[in-house]
């Protein structure tokens, strides 16, 4: 070997020895693989092939139907009145001279009114009202039609042939409570027709967020569901008729997730409140870089509730230590059907996903370091060449 070689062999080696410690964006495929274990051999998270079985149990992580959760697909029941509710009683009398009966003035043709309007009342927590001469009628769940028959009845022989009405001025139990992200917060009354969600929320005055990054909670009883409200509007079946003492929250929750490593672009990106899938995602982060990417290496990375993770491992010992579990989903892009399965999994708030540097990345590293450092070394000697 040639004295003027030797430089250049040692500039190479030098290279070659730096592999290890050359700079990368995150960890390889196979370091994603072998590091699910610690030192001792403790599992610290589940890495899970994506693969049809896995992406058909991940459906029940979406939102829960409304349709399905609280089956109101018909018309609600007719309003009945209830404690708390303000009510007015008009009554009327066939002839003058009676009970309800305004006196006849003197000097006058005509006769008094035959009708009175009782102030209105609040229903009381006993349920009842008081109507002169017929005392305390109980009409909390009634509808008016029969409170007006019990009233009736009640001043049978008192009145003359009464006739009454019965109207609902202030219907508080009949209404459902609206708060959140709406215009103008309030108790919404519900019609007699029936009052579908949108209904009521456009009573509300309307969403004051973003539409696409709004939640709607709806809490009937102890039973709380959750759906984005994109979902609803698009799909009419979860439009569904309220019922009286529900309960509406509109929540701004902006939806994004993390692009990481080789893909075109690395940053934290929104998307729609309804989702979106993992081949959407990849294509909001540009895609993956032909000359870095390793298309077996593309993983999402997620903490999974343990009701979600148990249909998927239900061996898993990480299920055992805390409520979510720390997951990470792999796709092998090099497999033709890896392209259907990424239309069919679904990115959630908050995933990460990484693409991993290809093997042959690093090789093109060394090669630079390499003629980086070749090209002085030659240079100088080519002067000192020339020198002689």
């Amino acid at each position: 070997m040639s004295q003027r070689d030797k430089p250049l062999l040692a500039s190479a080696l030098f290279g070659l020895g730096a592999c290890s410690s050359l700079p990368e964006s995150g960890p390889s495929a196979q370091d994603v693989q072998q590091q699910q274990l610690t030192g001792d051999q403790e599992l610290r998270y589940e890495v899970v092939d994506i693969d049809p079985w896995v992406v058909q149990a991940l459906r029940r992580r979406g939102y829960e139907s409304f349709s399905a959760r609280f089956g109101d697909r018909t018309l609600s029941p007719e309003p009945v009145i209830g404690v708390g509710d303000s009510v007015t009683v008009t009554i009327w009398e066939a002839t003058s001279g009676g009970l309800f009966s305004a006196p006849i003035v003197a000097d006058k043709i005509g006769a008094g009114s035959n009708s009175a309007m009782i102030p209105e009342q609040v229903v009381g927590r006993d349920g009842g009202i008081t109507v002169p001469y017929a005392g305390r009628i109980h009409v909390a769940g009634k509808t008016t039609r029969a409170v007006q028959a019990t009233v009736e009845k009640a001043l049978e022989g008192k009145a003359i042939e009464p006739q009454v009405l019965v109207s609902l001025s202030r219907p508080v139990s009949n209404s459902v409570s609206v708060g959140g992200e709406v215009t103008a917060g309030a108790r919404v009354p519900l019609s007699v027709k029936g009052d579908r969600l949108l209904d009521v929320l456009a009573s509300a005055g309307g969403v004051r967020a973003p539409v696409n990054e709004t939640f709607v909670e709806l809490s009937r009883g102890s039973t709380t569901s959750r759906m984005p409200l994109l979902t609803i509007i698009a799909n009419p079946s979860e439009n569904i008729y309220l019922r009286p003492n529900d309960v509406l929250t509109l929540v701004r929750d902006p939806q994004t997730f993390i692009a990481y490593g080789a893909t075109g672009r690395n940053a934290e990106i929104p998307f729609e409140a309804d989702g979106l899938t993992l081949a959407q995602a990849l294509s909001k982060a540009g895609g993956l870089l032909d000359s870095r990417s390793d298309p077996r290496g593309v993983f999402v990375f997620r903490y999974e509730p343990d009701s979600v993770f148990r249909a998927i491992r239900p061996t898993s010992p990480l299920l055992a230590r805390n409520s979510l579990v720390p997951v990470v989903y792999r796709l092998n892009l090099a497999d033709p059907n890896s392209l259907f399965l990424e239309q069919s999994f679904h990115i959630v708030n908050r995933d990460l996903i990484y693409v991993s540097n290809s093997p042959s990345t690093e090789v093109q590293k060394v090669f630079g370091i390499l003629s980086g450092g070749i090209a002085p070394i030659g240079t100088a000697a080519s002067i000192a060449t020339y020198a002689k």
